[in-house]
């Protein structure tokens, strides 16, 4: 049997249609397929890699940790190197509340990390999520996850879950003393780029410091530099008291992590003792990888770049079957008539070599989330090719 075959056997799926490209090499923004066909990639896989496929500064540091050591002992143990020196990067550009670091092994887990330091350190059970909204797939983010088609197939969750209306200012009154948290996307990614107004961030910063629930945000897929700043939550004068980070966060490796204060973060070590342990979390090659990304970011000024590059974006992605164009930075939302529509031009696309695809809760959007090195040439094919397709 061929690898496809081998692929649909012996593979789990996760849609009846999956994309099913046999990528066999990917450099920058391109992959390449078994028959050398040459995509260019405007989804960086689902903003992770934001410096690009196989950055050489990034292999090169997989390569020299692989020459040191591996997987040593379970997380929080030993003194490793590459997670000491990754945490001190992040700390050193986080405010003074966010110092102290547990690594995971991906974005769900630090959700699932988060959501239990906040029952350990404020005592209560009730958490507030809010509609649309993505946090991951394990039973705990699953219950935070805001749509109920998903979570139906899959009840009982946790009970003591309430969902909000992002955006809405009289549903914050839901958040009371009995709340233990809050966990918000700082720009709903999968409902299609909603960026929040001004205003209720900072009425749901005042709302979680009145009640005493403690505010988490989730930066899992729009942190380091997606949205033209470092932090999305930078852009709105406002602080977390847990930041979610993933997918960037190990430059192209599995990495996860929440971030709080050590005062926080030290309720895991008594009471029980190990209230919080992973394996693999902050597996030392991941974190040898996201930290040279980290590095490649401010080297080579990145994120300076972002927001001349969503001009170009929505300058040249006009034509009268798109809707809108919603962007926070380089993550954009195409918005077409329905889902027919933006899946028939998502197909013609990669058969084009442009691979895009769709948002979970907004299946009429395209999503455009590419690396932050694309070049400007590279933007006006992304955009000559939708156009054309559309």
């Amino acid at each position: 049997m061929n690898q496809r075959e081998l692929f649909f056997r012996h593979l789990a799926q996760t849609s009846p249609a999956p994309i099913a490209l046999e990528i066999t090499r990917a450099e920058g923004v391109h992959l390449y397929d078994a028959a050398g066909k040459k995509y260019l990639d405007a989804i960086g896989g689902i903003s992770v890699c934001n410096t690009g496929h196989r950055h050489p500064e990034v292999v090169q540091a997989i390569r020299d940790q692989a020459d040191r050591f591996l997987h040593i002992l379970v997380y929080g143990e030993l003194i490793q190197s590459p997670q000491v020196a990754y945490a001190h990067l992040l700390t050193q550009h986080l405010p003074e509340n966010l110092q102290s670091v547990f690594f995971t092994n991906s974005g769900t887990e630090a959700t699932e990390g988060a959501m239990k330091l906040a029952k350990r350190v404020t005592g209560r059970t009730e958490m507030a999520g809010f509609e649309k909204s993505y946090h991951g797939s394990t039973q705990g983010a699953l219950s935070l996850m805001g749509d109920e088609y998903w979570r139906n197939a899959f009840r009982p969750l946790l009970p003591g879950m309430n969902h909000l209306r992002y955006n809405n200012k009289e549903d914050l009154n839901q958040i009371t003393e009995k709340t233990a948290c809050v966990i918000a996307e700082t720009v709903q990614a999968e409902n299609g780029v909603i960026k929040p107004d001004m205003d209720w961030m900072l009425a749901l910063r005042k709302k979680c410091d009145h009640t005493g629930a403690l505010l988490i945000l989730d930066e899992i897929q729009v942190g380091f530099g997606r949205t033209g700043s470092l932090w999305g939550f930078e852009q709105y004068g406002i602080v977390p008291d847990i930041l979610l980070l993933g997918k960037a966060l190990g430059g192209g490796l599995p990495l996860g992590a929440f971030i709080s204060s050590k005062k926080r973060m030290d309720s895991f070590t008594d009471q029980p003792v190990l209230g919080h342990i992973s394996t693999f979390g902050g597996h030392p090659v991941s974190c040898a990888a996201g930290l040279a990304a980290m590095n490649v970011l401010f080297k080579e000024n990145l994120i300076k770049q972002v927001a001349e590059k969503e001009k170009l974006f929505r300058e040249l992605l006009v034509h009268p079957i798109i809707k809108s164009v919603r962007s926070a930075g380089l993550l954009i939302a195409v918005e077409f008539e329905n889902f027919e529509e933006n899946k028939r031009i998502i197909d013609f696309c990669i058969q084009d070599g442009l691979l895009t695809d769709w948002f979970l809760f907004a299946s009429h959007c395209l999503r455009i989330a590419p690396p932050l090195t694309i070049s400007m040439a590279e933007i006006e094919e992304i955009c000559r090719i939708v156009k054309l397709k559309a």
